[in-house]
């Protein structure tokens, strides 16, 4: 029954196919695990090149003789002739209907394990492919390849290989070893695989070590298995020295033994010798050697070899010291004297002899170990104040030298400023400033002062009978020597004093426009600083402002005026002297002052005349009451009139003269005055009331006179009493009878017209 199912399959071989038409590459088994996925490389060939008309992918599948045909599980099928889909559920068909049937299953399960059949027909011809599929619940270890020997330090190159690789799941092999390695992929119709190639140079100490390689999974971070191998490394054999003592130093004529450990050696050591500075020992081949009584002479570095059928090797060399301590140990200064501070210091430590040799050498400078060789020591940039020095010859013993003085010269050091009084300095008292310093080699000193860099005076002290505020400053002392000169920390002097050279400034400085803002600043100068402000006006009113400033905001005209402050400190009050502040117009006050003053001039001028006429009219009445209570009296006006005609007669006591050459400037005179009460009308005048009741005392031999104007001045005996109008002056005329001389009268001229 086992044998049946073969034969069948044979026979439907040789009754319907034709091996030679078919040819296929791919290879036999595949492996994978649950989860992961499944390349399938694939190619084929087809008699003729003739073209793929179906594919089916059967999974365990079985031939059914009755029906002549294939059952199974149909993982993969192309439903119309020449159309294969790409993807089926989890297969995927990468291949071609000419020569390539790649197929890819993902994921893969672990039931997939068995037989894929791979039934392809071209026309008439049919086949069945089978592949081998062997999935896994779980990941297989990867396989490490090595070598059939390995060596100490000779190249050497491990393998670890995967039967798996897939392009949709990745994997990575990682080796224990932290050396570099190469990984590679194989997808061919060959092989399927994943690789990871190490090289390395093992040590002897790899030798029954394990070498891992574990299977990653880079995506998931986890390992899914490893392999591990045990390494077998040939090596010569490795020895070590065992003293005692231990530390391999003794006293001329104590015992020393040694032995020779293996510490590793593969194949087993054979044999062991010893050698004393490079040299053998003669019939020392055991794994001890003892050393009774050692002597100076035995002093060297021991080491022993031991031998397998690799080679053989030695062990580190152990110092065997035989120690007696050195003799008349000295310290010697290499450099000239004297020695300034901050120069190179050169010292040698020497002593007679030694055995062994001195290894080391110490030295003791105040915690100076600037080592330039082993028996020097260099002291770069010496110390003002470095001490005695001494060195010390050193083997299993240290011998000291006596102390050597290295008298370092040095320019002065701490240079300091004494002040008195120590306490606040005020203005007016006397103050002293004393130089003083720590120390100096050569003690010769100079002292100088300098004061904001500049050189004063020299000298150890420095003294103000009576100090100023201008005395203030940073001071130093300087003190020299012939080495150099060290200054003195900068001293600030700080003279207090009260509020000085108080005045008072005013922002803006330009002008200050009513209804804008002004700063007046009060600016002193004062140590401390001035710490109360009072403000005054031009009235010596205290403001009651106690800041600094003192703003007006907004300024008006009022604010005119001078201003003056007061600054106080605890040391006392100063005051600056008055400043004036002048408030402009703003254009919008000027413009309305301007109309109020036009307004008020033109006011002040139209009442102006009217008073002029008042006056005039009041006069006029009271001149016409003089004439009427004083019959001695005789007034007249003078009217300046210009007129191109000549005038008429006004009245029949009037007269009038006119001279035509002086027309333009001709001023006319009318003279009025009542007649006496014997005086006859004049001719073709008729008789008035006017005329009753005069004077008969007229003086006949009275005549007139023309009143000519050319400038101002030009007319006599006309003193107006008020500001009248420029064409009309009086005069006043008095009778006192024939050749009477009126008494002068202070402010009138009298003049007499006679005819």
């Amino acid at each position: 029954m086992h044998l049946l199912g073969p034969l069948l399959l044979l026979l439907e071989y040789l009754a319907f196919s034709d091996s030679a038409y078919w040819t296929f590459q791919h290879p036999k088994t595949l492996y994978a695990w649950d989860g992961a996925c499944v390349w399938i490389p694939c190619r084929y060939r087809i008699l003729n090149k003739h073209l793929l008309d179906n594919l089916t992918v059967y999974h365990n599948y079985e031939y059914d003789s009755s029906t002549k045909s294939y059952s199974g599980t149909i993982l993969y099928k192309n439903l119309n002739i020449g159309d294969f889909p790409p993807r089926q559920e989890r297969v995927q068909f990468l291949g071609n209907n000419r020569y390539n049937c790649t197929l890819l299953i993902n994921p893969v399960k672990v039931n997939d394990s068995g037989q894929l059949g791979l039934r392809m027909t071209s026309g008439e011809n049919k086949w069945m492919e089978s592949i081998g599929l062997n999935i896994s619940e779980t990941a297989p270890p990867p396989h490490i390849e090595l070598p059939p020997e390995i060596w100490e330090l000779r190249d050497v190159t491990v393998t670890c290989l995967l039967n798996f690789a897939c392009f949709e799941y990745q994997v990575h092999l990682q080796w224990s070893l932290e050396e570099p390695a190469v990984t590679s992929t194989s997808l061919s119709t060959e092989t399927v695989s994943t690789q990871s190639t190490l090289t390395f140079q093992p040590q002897w100490t790899h030798h029954g070590k394990n070498l891992t390689c574990q299977l990653w999974d880079p995506m998931e971070q986890q390992l899914l298995s490893e392999e591990t191998v045990w390494l077998d490394v040939k090596h010569a054999p490795k020895v070590k020295i065992q003293v005692s003592p231990r530390e391999a130093t003794v006293t001329e004529g104590e015992s020393v033994t040694m032995k020779c450990q293996i510490v590793s050696s593969n194949p087993r050591h054979q044999s062991v010798s010893w050698l004393r500075d490079g040299f053998p020992l003669a019939g020392e081949e055991t794994p001890t050697l003892t050393l009774p009584q050692v002597t100076r002479n035995m002093s060297g570095q021991y080491q022993c070899k031991a031998h397998n059928d690799v080679g053989s090797e030695k062990s580190e060399a152990v110092d065997l010291q035989v120690h007696y301590p050195p003799k008349e140990v000295i310290t010697v200064i290499q450099n000239p004297t004297p020695i300034r501070e901050g120069d190179s210091v050169i010292l040698s430590c020497t002593y007679n002899s030694s055995n062994p040799r001195v290894t080391r050498y110490e030295w003791d400078h105040l915690g100076f170990q600037d080592q330039l060789s082993p028996a020097g020591l260099t002291i770069r940039k010496v110390a003002w104040d470095t001490g005695p020095v001494k060195c010390a010859a050193c083997n299993q013993w240290c011998l000291w030298s006596p102390p050597v003085n290295l008298d370092v010269q040095y320019a002065p050091k701490d240079v300091s400023v004494q002040v008195t009084p120590r306490n606040e300095i005020h203005s007016g008292h006397p103050v002293l400033l004393q130089c003083d310093f720590l120390s100096s080699r050569p003690t010769d000193v100079r002292f100088s002062w300098k004061k904001n860099g500049i050189l004063l005076e020299e000298g150890k002290k420095l003294s103000f009978d009576a100090i100023s505020p201008e005395d203030a400053g940073i001071y130093h002392c300087l003190v020299n020597n012939s080495i150099g000169q060290t200054s003195s920390k900068a001293w600030a002097l700080q003279v207090l004093y009260a509020p000085r050279s108080l005045h008072v400034s005013i922002s803006p400085k330009d002008r200050v426009v009513e209804g804008k803002k002004a700063v007046l600043t009060c600016e002193s100068d004062a140590n401390p600083p001035t710490s109360h402000y009072a403000w005054f006006d031009w009235n010596n009113q205290d403001l009651r402002h106690y800041d600094q400033t003192l703003r007006l905001d907004p300024v008006t005209l009022q604010h005119s005026g001078t201003y003056w402050c007061q600054g106080t400190n605890r040391l006392g009050r100063g005051q600056s002297p008055p400043t004036t502040l002048t408030v402009y117009y703003s254009s919008a006050t000027i413009i309305r002052r301007v109309a109020l003053g036009v307004g008020l001039c033109l006011a002040i001028f139209l009442l102006a005349i009217w008073g002029v006429k008042l006056q005039r009219s009041w006069k006029r009445i009271r001149r016409q009451q003089g004439l009427q209570e004083s019959s001695s009296g005789q007034s007249f006006f003078v009217r300046n009139v210009k007129a191109r005609s000549i005038p008429q007669a006004e009245g029949p006591h009037s007269l009038e003269c006119y001279n035509p050459v002086m027309e333009d400037a001709v001023s006319y005179a009318a003279l009025r005055f009542p007649l006496g009460e014997t005086d006859a009308p004049r001719p073709g005048g008729a008789g008035t009331s006017e005329t009753r009741g005069l004077s008969p005392n007229r003086d006949d031999t009275v005549t007139y006179s023309v009143v000519q104007k050319r400038h101002m001045g030009d007319y006599e005996n006309v003193t107006p009493e008020v500001l009248e109008d420029e064409g009309i002056h009086y005069s006043e005329m008095v009778h006192f009878g024939f050749g009477e001389r009126p008494l002068a009268q202070e402010g009138v001229e009298y003049v007499t017209l006679k005819h």
